[in-house]
């Protein structure tokens, strides 16, 4: 049965679906776009910029279609240094919260069945996840009268968490998500995972599609069609989380897509993974086409964004492999294990809506000022006109300037990403203020003795030079800058006694 909230609406939809064509629709539609593990160069769209500002196209941009990325960025706004934590949980959680990890200690990914802290990992981790009280921006959207409906993967939560079902959390509709991170299988004819594939990682609620060829993508769009229908139809505004399980492992190919990239000189798994690419980058078009179908999409923001850094199978995580010109990838503490495609765009430009004229979002703009994952929080509900909650601490900022394609002097240009457990890059924080990176590594596993590197993204975007012996004013600096905000925002640290 699926996992659907009705609440007491039902006969509340029923008489707005009646008088529908009478009432002017009195808030945006809104829908975000989430991709699972998409770092900056999985895409045909350019993110990386040469020293004016150009979008600059290299050879991962040739090895990737994405047509409707492409598509949404013409008629909106692309960011090429937009960041997220390293992987899924804290940036799911930092999205739906706006607060950096640090502060809501959801700093590791979540394994649904056990804790995960890792040996030197902090005992007070946030594991449990997301809470009710938490106030994420979805159940702020629906206290205001949004229908906010979630579609595909939450990893919110644990096993019998809170956070393990986004009902509980502020969503009308959940279908897909639960505690799983990843997919038991993207086919349909394996039932997502419950007839063939992983079955701890089966995915829920789309017992309509085993046994079909209907792709996991596929089937999570038509599910996010169904619910949008039934919102625009009632009359309602409504809130799309659309978070695709793609293109996360298992890297199985979507044979709709395979043809493209056989022969082309890459392995397999590589291959697979560039069809889970296209088959995302399709749903998005799709998402686009049906919402100007409905005769909504002038009145629907699209936001597009992956959750962490790339995990495309070209390389290790310290190299320039998959991220290509940047280095590293989901979980390292390089800049591609961090920076993420960021698009924000009307899904049909119109300067007459009146909409569009009280939130403006530039078309076919570059900005290349620096933004990050927590700024949604309060840019959706600018753009939705609803007011912050009270006393809800926020580590994001209103991304409206920035979104028209104009500086904001205004907007912090720091951002912090602690990570106090094992992975690819193990027991780290990073720090960048302005055109400085500072990297510290507490080294918990040998007795605590840290040690830092330092890069100018300026000169150096690509981390090729560590710089700390050159600029130890710089480097103590930086060190000073990055204690300040942890304390500031209550960081956990790695301990020193590893897990028994």
């Amino acid at each position: 049965m699926r996992n659907i909230r009705h609440i007491c609406f039902a006969g509340a939809w029923v008489a707005c679906a009646v008088h529908a064509p009478a009432l002017a629709q009195e808030r945006p539609n809104i829908v975000v776009f989430l991709v699972d593990d998409m770092g900056l160069m999985d895409t045909s769209l350019p993110f990386d910029v040469n020293a004016a500002g150009e979008p600059v196209r290299r050879p991962l941009n040739d090895w990737y279609h994405t047509p409707n990325m492409e598509r949404l960025a013409q008629q909106g706004i692309r960011f090429t240094t937009f960041y997220c934590q390293s992987v899924s949980s804290p940036s799911r959680t930092s999205l739906m919260t706006g607060q950096n990890a640090a502060r809501h200690r959801t700093t590791n990914w979540i394994n649904s069945e056990s804790n995960n802290r890792t040996p030197y990992g902090p005992y007070d981790w946030n594991w449990h996840g997301l809470k009710r009280a938490d106030q994420i921006y979805p159940a702020v959207l629906q206290e205001a009268g949004f229908r906010t409906i979630h579609i595909g993967k939450a990893h919110f939560g644990c096993n019998d968490s809170e956070g393990s079902n986004p009902l509980n959390l502020g969503f009308d509709v959940n279908i897909g998500g639960s505690s799983i991170g990843e997919p038991g299988s993207y086919h349909g004819e394996n039932g997502y995972g419950w007839i063939r594939g992983t079955r701890s990682r089966a995915v829920p609620d789309l017992e309509a599609y085993h046994g079909t060829d209907t792709f996991l993508t596929d089937a999570l769009t038509l599910e996010a069609e169904k619910e949008v229908r039934k919102a625009v139809e009632a009359g309602v505004p409504f809130y799309l989380n659309l978070a695709h399980y793609a293109v996360h492992s298992p890297f199985e190919t979507d044979e709709r897509f395979a043809s493209r990239y056989r022969g082309r000189g890459q392995h397999q798994q590589a291959e697979a993974f560039a069809t889970l690419i296209e088959g995302m980058d399709k749903s998005l078009g799709d998402v686009m086409d049906f919402l100007q179908r409905l005769g909504v999409a002038e009145n629907t923001l699209i936001f597009f964004l992956g959750d962490n850094g790339g995990d495309a199978p070209l390389g290790d995580a310290a190299d320039y492999g998959s991220s290509a010109p940047f280095k590293g990838k989901k979980g390292a503490e390089y800049e591609g294990g961090v920076r993420v495609p960021f698009i924000a765009g009307w899904a049909k430009p119109d300067p007459t809506n009146r909409f569009q004229r009280a939130f403006p979002i530039a078309e076919g703009a570059v900005q290349t000022q620096m933004a990050t994952v927590m700024d949604l929080y309060p840019t959706i509900l600018s753009a939705a006109g609803v007011k912050l909650p009270k006393g809800h601490v926020l580590d994001g900022d209103n991304l409206k300037l920035l979104l028209q394609g104009k500086a904001d002097k205004r907007h912090r240009d720091d951002f912090l990403m602690h990570f106090p457990h094992e992975h690819r890059g193990s027991y780290f924080t990073t720090y960048r203020k302005g055109d400085w990176k500072l990297i510290y590594y507490y080294h918990p596993e040998t007795g605590g003795t840290p040690s830092y590197k330092l890069f100018n993204l300026k000169s150096d975007p690509y981390e090729h030079q560590d710089v700390a012996t050159d600029y130890p004013d710089v480097a103590r600096r930086m060190c000073r800058r990055m204690m300040k905000r942890l304390k500031a925002e209550h960081a956990l640290f790695p301990v020193t006694t590893p897990q028994e």
